[in-house]
């Protein structure tokens, strides 16, 4: 279940909060981008915060051959090993997370899930029998405009066999549409900083954002707009 799905469910959880680190206070338009096409196949084009939950929906759909880049706050090399899965960890860049190079390799689930689980950012292609999926190797830098959003970080492309698993984890709120367009408008109201904490890294880790968030979609001309509060 994608993280966005999860916050209206109103469950939180570190994968939750950590898409919000980037956010100080403000409103910030056209956010966690989603859009869909429903033709002889599917293909789904997403903003880079959907890269993990993409990959552990890929994982569902069968054995994949996969390569790219894990970024993780910790060297995963024992992880790497232990699933046997090929591939090394770089040392810590700019001193916020390790680069692991993953080789061209077929992997199965359990090794996509163990990958996803450790990292902070999966950013592996994945091809299986039914799909392929296309992720950028390089995080978008924090601050760019709602112009600037690129929603085409991450492209997935199915069969249409695999439409109800992706509508129910990515589009589970919308009707029936060959084509949906969803943005997200985030507005933070407040900072909670934790308390008896010294370490501004850590603050800046550990702070909770409250807000809300406004889901709106663009199905056939129409527009649906949803909103909740959170603080994750």
């Amino acid at each position: 279940m994608n993280f966005m799905k999860r916050l209206f469910n109103g469950e939180s959880g570190v994968d939750i909060h950590q898409q919000f680190i980037r956010f100080g206070k403000g409103d910030y338009k056209g956010r966690f981008l989603l859009n869909l096409w429903k033709t002889k196949k599917i293909k789904v084009k997403t903003s880079f915060e959907f890269a993990n939950d993409l990959i552990r929906l890929c994982s569902g759909f069968g054995d994949c051959k996969a390569s790219g880049i894990i970024l993780s706050k910790r060297n995963i090399s024992d992880t790497m090993s232990r699933n046997n899965i090929e591939g090394n960890s770089e040392t810590k860049k700019g001193g916020l997370y390790y680069r692991n190079n993953i080789p061209s390799q077929k992997l199965k689930k359990e090794q996509l899930v163990e990958l996803e689980k450790e990292s902070y950012f999966v950013l592996l292609d994945l091809e299986g029998d039914s799909f392929k999926l296309k992720i950028k190797k390089k995080l978008p830098k924090p601050g760019k405009s709602e112009k600037k959003i690129d929603d085409k970080f991450c492209v997935l492309e199915i069969e249409n066999k695999f439409y109800s698993e992706i509508k129910e984890d990515l589009f589970w709120d919308m009707p029936e549409s060959k084509k949906i367009n969803i943005k997200h408008e985030v507005i933070i109201n407040e900072i909670l900083m934790p308390e008896g904490e010294k370490d501004f890294a850590k603050i800046r880790e550990m702070a909770k954002r409250k807000g809300k968030i406004i889901r709106e979609a663009e199905i056939d001309g129409k527009k649906i707009i949803k909103e909740i509060e959170f603080e994750v």
